[in-house]
């Protein structure tokens, strides 16, 4: 019987020579964000520049720099077509053009669909260096990645001394792996905004929403990271969330999360997928306290509303007068995606005391455009249907919409726009029988 060293060795290859067997035709899936592993999409990048691969299918979500440079990069587009589950900025212009498709979907439900809907030839992702038992850590991204990876014809692996090491259910065979590329090379950092006008009325006011044991989901971007830091007097917050990042380390670190109360994964602090700086990643590396499971579970909400006093926190683009939320759409074309916003959204509010809460800055281009609108602008996508809008939070204040008549919940709205809208919006609202 072969040791698990012995299997290593055997598998053990370099970059070109790991993907010498991918044919034309292929469809590829990648890791997600910092688990985009360069050696390996370069050596397959390099193939396709050469001629000798065409017609591939590449799935990402959230393509970083990474494959942005490599697999994606425009010279390629004719030889490989490119699919994106969620929107990135390195992605929105190729989604604009129609050189990347963007493939609606609710987060949770990712593992899923690319298990039945695609046929995977090759998966490809970073993972942390394998242990004395034979396994493997996916590291910073378990999401979709680890369904993938055991549901494909062919796993290769990079090795990266840098991912960190993650408990929960986050571990990968030798046995499952069928070739490694070892390449050291830093992982993606992530880098929030700079400090908004709005950022301390916002922070302040969500923070007072939020009850001492609370199990905290924060979403993605600048806006839930700053609210982050305003919860720096609470007790004895959780954290089951889909996006791990700095600012709630800060919050571990200052023992305001413990998990101590949560009755799901007591003490740990679960997520499904990471995103920060290399002191946030030195902090998970063999921390037994970080959990990391697919995203079929973190995101399932019926799971999500196993946590008592669950709060979710994320961010919208716009909201028009019945309620409906678009967090995804923007100058008429994709932005960003859906996401697991309205996994938590729901999840969140069939919690026993739990909350679901949309934030946003109540103006854009510099206090010019009202993102409340009479409407949602023509094309724009509903990331979140009007009946599931729980609580909406700008700088101006903080309305709760469930159980509201269309009178009542578009008075409330319209009193957190900003002011120099506001009777603008009341006239929209008159026109559109509302008021």
């Amino acid at each position: 019987m072969q040791t698990y060293r012995s299997q290593y060795r055997r598998k053990l290859t370099t970059p070109e020579r790991a993907v010498s067997g991918i044919k034309s035709g292929s469809t590829i899936v990648h890791g997600l964000a910092a688990a985009e592993p360069p050696a390996i999409l370069q050596a397959i990048a390099d193939r396709v520049r050469a001629g000798d691969l065409k017609s591939l299918n590449v799935h990402s979500l959230l393509p970083m720099e990474n494959v942005s440079s490599s697999l994606l990069a425009p010279d390629l587009s004719d030889c490989v077509q490119a699919f994106s589950w969620f929107v990135s900025r390195s992605s929105r212009s190729a989604v604009k053009v129609g050189l990347n498709y963007y493939v609606p979907n609710h987060f949770h439900q990712v593992p899923r669909l690319m298990r039945e809907n695609l046929d995977i030839d090759v998966t490809v992702t970073m993972v942390s260096p394998m242990d004395r038992s034979g396994h493997f850590s996916f590291g910073t991204s378990n999401d979709y990645t680890s369904t993938v990876a055991r549901c494909c014809k062919r796993l290769i692996v990079e090795v990266n001394k840098n991912m960190p090491r993650v408990f929960g259910d986050s571990l990968l065979h030798i046995s499952e792996v069928d070739a490694v590329v070892e390449h050291t090379s830093p992982l993606t950092e992530f880098k929030w905004p700079g400090p908004r006008p709005g950022d301390d009325a916002i922070g302040g006011l969500v923070a007072e929403l939020v009850p001492d044991g609370a199990t905290l989901q924060l979403g993605f971007g600048g806006l839930p990271n700053v609210i982050a830091m305003k919860l720096g007097d609470h007790k004895d917050l959780g954290i089951h969330t889909e996006v791990f990042g700095p600012a709630m380390v800060e919050l571990i670190k200052k023992g305001v999360v413990t998990g101590r109360r949560k009755n799901m994964h007591t003490g740990k602090h679960v997520f499904t997928v990471a995103e920060g700086t290399r002191p946030m990643y030195r902090f998970m590396h063999d921390n037994p306290c970080m959990e990391s499971y697919p995203v079929s579970y973190t995101n399932d909400p019926a799971v999500i509303a196993q946590n008592d006093n669950m709060v979710s926190i994320n961010s919208i683009i716009q909201v028009d007068l019945l309620g409906q939320c678009n967090a995804e759409f923007l100058a008429g074309s994709e932005y960003s995606g859906t996401g697991g916003q309205l996994d938590y959204v729901r999840g969140s509010y069939n919690s026993r005391g739990g909350k679901s809460i949309l934030a946003f800055y109540s103006t854009a281009k510099n206090g010019q455009v009202s993102r409340v609108v009479p409407k949602l602008d023509s094309g724009a996508v509903i990331t979140t249907p009007r009946i599931d809008v729980h609580y909406l939070v700008t700088e101006h204040g903080v309305v709760n919409l469930k159980g509201k008549s269309t009178r009542e919940r578009a008075l409330d709205i319209i009193g957190i726009a900003h002011p120099r809208f506001r009777d603008t919006l009341l006239r929209e609202a008159e026109n559109m029988y509302l008021l």
